[in-house]
């Protein structure tokens, strides 16, 4: 599920909210790619960390692409509203780290 954020493919039409169909509280996947590095890992999680509660982090899964280029960390979460997932999706959309989320 795209964000919104203009980095993923937003192929949603404009009536459409996907994420209406959430029922707060709930687990909810965000993943963020990127250029391989070694800080990208704690640059997701602190921008995903300043929108939880410090349990609300459930899993993290970092997982390299085939030739090692580039990088996706997936954060699952429990989201307690669509404006928090709207935010977390905002803040990773202006780092100039993360190409693209999901």
């Amino acid at each position: 599920m795209d964000g919104g954020n203009g980095k993923g493919n937003g192929g949603a039409g404009a009536d459409h909210d996907p994420f209406d169909l959430l029922e707060f509280p709930c687990r909810f996947e965000i993943k963020a790619m990127g250029r391989h590095s070694s800080r990208f890992d704690a640059l997701v999680h602190n921008i995903v960390s300043r929108h939880i509660a410090g349990d609300d982090l459930l899993h993290s899964q970092r997982r390299p692409s085939r030739h090692g280029k580039y990088v996706s960390v997936t954060c699952i979460i429990r989201a307690s509203s669509k404006g928090q997932i709207r935010a977390i999706y905002a803040e990773l959309a202006e780092c100039p780290d993360v190409l693209m989320t999901l």
